[in-house]
């Protein structure tokens, strides 16, 4: 049985093509991370004949999301891959696609409140927990300031990177500070106006977990003030990161393959149109720590 809805799957596969909209709230640093994943991956799967529609932007305003949304539904898609905020008017409007039958995706962070078809990302509470246990270990002094940055609250992989590295740091160094500085949407100018203003009342900053990109200007915030964190973790192996560790100015970056997240991406759109086998609710990547030496051979 099994062999031949297999077969029954595949033939009606054969020479189906699918217009499947990706949506990203990001800056171009990883929109364009996004889009080379996409394209890579596309060659290989066998499910259909892909052919992505790209919505980029680097900050969009719930109304902004929720209109290209509309757009996609009243233009008709076969699917939607989604990197958005989590409030409410978003989440209704991702349900009137699942209700007009377009399947979405939500792509490293997620909106549980809605009745979105799956989430395909790193496992955000897993990396919180992984950068408070590096930290917790690699700081000698008993107590002291750890900076804490995410691009913007809405988004809902940040908010649980960050409620995990607080709740299990405080737990291992309790006499530790966790300062929380955030809403720069991981754009430069903004973010270092933000690290500066948040920095002003602050003797010293011993760590940097950033949760939402914006490096170097996290960085260029922290020397303006005279102040050296001696660890520093980051998120994705975009260029600046890449550059930012290839230079020892960031020590590790928490990774996640994000081939591997668009590949379960189509598949899970796939999956609602009876071309490939049900999918997972939720398809979580592993957490890889990357150091200057062990920087993966398919990136930069």
């Amino acid at each position: 049985m099994a062999e031949l809805e297999a077969q029954e799957r595949q033939l009606s596969a054969r020479g189906r093509r699918m217009f499947v909209d990706v949506v990203v709230e990001a800056p171009q640093r990883f929109s364009r991370q996004v889009r080379a994943a996409c394209e890579a991956v596309l060659p290989y799967l066998s499910e259909a004949v892909f052919r992505p529609r790209f919505v980029f932007q680097e900050v969009m305003a719930e109304d902004e999301i929720v209109a290209a949304l509309e757009r996609i539904k009243k233009r008709g898609s076969q699917g939607v891959i989604l990197k958005a905020r989590d409030v409410s008017t978003v989440a209704d409007a991702l349900n009137d696609l699942e209700t007009a039958g377009i399947p979405v995706v939500t792509l490293v962070t997620d909106i549980p409140q809605s009745d979105r078809s799956a989430y395909v990302g790193i496992d955000n509470a897993k990396a919180g927990f992984t950068a408070a246990y590096m930290l917790a270990n690699l700081l000698p002094e008993s107590t002291g300031t750890v900076l804490t940055s995410r691009s913007q609250e809405a988004f809902q992989g940040e908010a649980e990177r960050f409620l995990s590295f607080r709740e299990r740091f405080l737990a291992l160094r309790p006499d530790y500070k966790v300062l929380e500085i955030s809403g720069g949407a991981g754009l430069s100018a903004k973010t270092k106006r933000r690290i500066v203003t948040g920095l002003e009342q602050v003797s010293s900053v011993d760590a940097v977990y950033s949760m939402g990109g914006g490096n170097r200007a996290i960085l260029d915030a922290l020397k303006d003030t005279g102040l050296a964190p001696r660890h520093f973790i980051a998120h994705d192996l975009d260029a600046d990161n890449l550059s930012l560790l290839r230079q020892g100015d960031i020590g590790f970056v928490l990774h996640h393959d994000l081939h591997h997240d668009m590949r379960q991406a189509f598949r899970a759109i796939s999956a609602r149109h009876g071309l490939s086998p049900p999918a997972e609710m939720s398809q979580l990547s592993d957490v890889q720590i990357i150091a200057p030496y062990n920087i993966p051979g398919l990136v930069g």
